[in-house]
C-alpha cells in the first residue's frame, strides 16, 4: 500500500496526506499545494493525545510547515519514525512509498 493511500492517514474521516502547506519564511510564498518540495524535518507533537506531527519542507527557495493529523497515536508514532528517515527526499517520492511491510 502506498503511503498516500493508507487509510490510517486520516483524521475524523478526512485525508491528511499531503498536508496543507503554510509559508514560514524564505524568498516568497508560492502557495504550494500537494506533493511538492523536499522534506527537511519531521517532529512528533508533544501535546496529548499524540495525534499529529509537523513536517517542514523546502520549495522554490522558501520553507513551509504542514501538519499530519492521525487519529491512531501508535500509527502516528510509526509514521514519524518512517518520515524522519525520509528527510531530503521529495514529498512526491515519499507519498509513493510502499509501506505495506514497514508498519
Amino acid at each position: 500500500m502506498l503511503l498516500r493511500a493508507h487509510p490510517l492517514l486520516s483524521y475524523h474521516g478526512l485525508r491528511s496526506w499531503p498536508p496543507a502547506w503554510v509559508w514560514t519564511y524564505g524568498a516568497e510564498n508560492d502557495y504550494p499545494r500537494g506533493e511538492v518540495g523536499i522534506l527537511r524535518e519531521v517532529v512528533l507533537s508533544h501535546v496529548e493525545p499524540v495525534d499529529r506531527c509537523f513536517l517542514r519542507m523546502d520549495y522554490k527557495g522558501s520553507s513551509y510547515m504542514g501538519c499530519l493529523l492521525i487519529e491512531d497515536s501508535a500509527f502516528c508514532s510509526q509514521i514519524v519514525t518512517l518520515l524522519q528517515g525520509c528527510c531530503n527526499r521529495t514529498i512526491a517520492d515519499i507519498g509513493s512509498l510502499d509501506i505495506t511491510h514497514h508498519l
